[in-house]
């Protein structure tokens, strides 16, 4: 997993609440367990007007070009800000999957699921949880300057946008030196590897007779 560093991205306002994870990523997505390739199926049933198959060619595909992704002041949007409750429904790991495929670092809403939250933080998204009103500020600026960007600190756990207004946010320690060093579960594991080995070594001498055939 990469690590997070700080960036500055393109703020994209998908002004909707409890969007669960068979509108982030439909269920005919989910029969492969490769972690890439799930970008352009991002909202499938939102961002195009037919129904896609996996291994869909979507570059000549008919968009719906009233949904936000589709529309050109977006299309290279890498912060996500949305509404409560955003991953609900079904615990599918797909749905951080292709949302980081899509090009997506960082989501900001008012409140997310429990399982999404946590799938996140395991593939190197960022989720972050703001008030209403905060939410409310950022959609209503992100809809009237195009172009509208912020800078993502996380090791300040700061949002700072174009006017150089700062947005403080919550995060768990843990969780956040883990993005930082970009460690999901395997990584935090591997990390302490000689640890590991020490203690096997040490476990062995004690119990020998456990290790016997």
């Amino acid at each position: 997993m990469d690590k997070f560093q700080t960036f500055t991205g393109i703020v994209a306002p998908l002004d909707r609440a409890n969007i669960d994870t068979d509108a982030i990523i439909p269920k005919q997505f989910l029969k492969s367990i490769h972690r890439t390739g799930f970008g352009p199926y991002l909202f499938d049933e939102w961002r195009y007007l037919d129904h896609g198959e996996p291994g869909q060619d979507c570059s000549d595909r008919p968009l719906n070009q009233d949904f936000v992704l589709n529309q050109e002041r977006y299309r290279n949007a890498s912060i996500l800000l949305t509404r409560e409750n955003f991953g609900c429904g079904s615990s599918r790991e797909h749905a951080p999957w292709a949302l980081l495929d899509f090009g997506i670092k960082t989501i900001i809403a008012e409140s997310f699921a429990d399982i999404f939250y946590n799938n996140c933080f395991k593939n190197g998204i960022l989720p972050i949880a703001l008030p209403s009103e905060k939410v409310e500020s950022l959609i209503e600026k992100t809809k009237l300057n195009i172009g509208f960007s912020l800078k993502v600190e996380l090791d300040k756990q700061i949002l700072i946008d174009s006017n150089e207004t700062v947005i403080p946010f919550d995060i768990e320690s843990f969780r956040k030196d883990a993005l930082l060093n970009g460690l999901d579960e395997i990584g935090l594991t591997l990390s302490r590897v000689e640890e590991i080995k020490s203690f096997e070594i040490d476990h062995l001498k004690k119990y020998p007779w456990i290790f016997k055939s």
